[in-house]
């Protein structure tokens, strides 16, 4: 339990995470370089493919920072078709 609390209490305070609908299918590599394009943004804090749901990546980022829109941008810019799905 304690690893659970120490987790949260490392994260920004004001961050927030949304769903990105990436509408190409993508294998594992360009899985691995988007999740890691994402994770050199400055106030993105943390991004993932759900589980067996690789057209879904989940991003967490600073809400103060940085806006859901950017993270769209962010997504887009790295050549990929995508669409925001909305907060979790």
């Amino acid at each position: 339990m304690e690893q659970a609390i120490n987790a949260i209490e490392n994260e920004p305070q004001h961050t927030v995470e949304i769903v990105v609908h990436i509408t190409e299918k993508l294998g594992e590599e360009r899985r691995i370089g988007l999740v890691t394009a994402l994770g050199r943004t400055e106030y993105i804090v943390s991004a993932e493919f759900c589980p067996l749901r690789y057209h879904l990546i989940l991003v967490r980022y600073n809400r103060d920072k940085f806006s859901s829109q950017e993270v769209l941008a962010s997504v887009k810019g790295q050549n990929y078709n995508a669409r925001l799905i909305g907060p979790i």
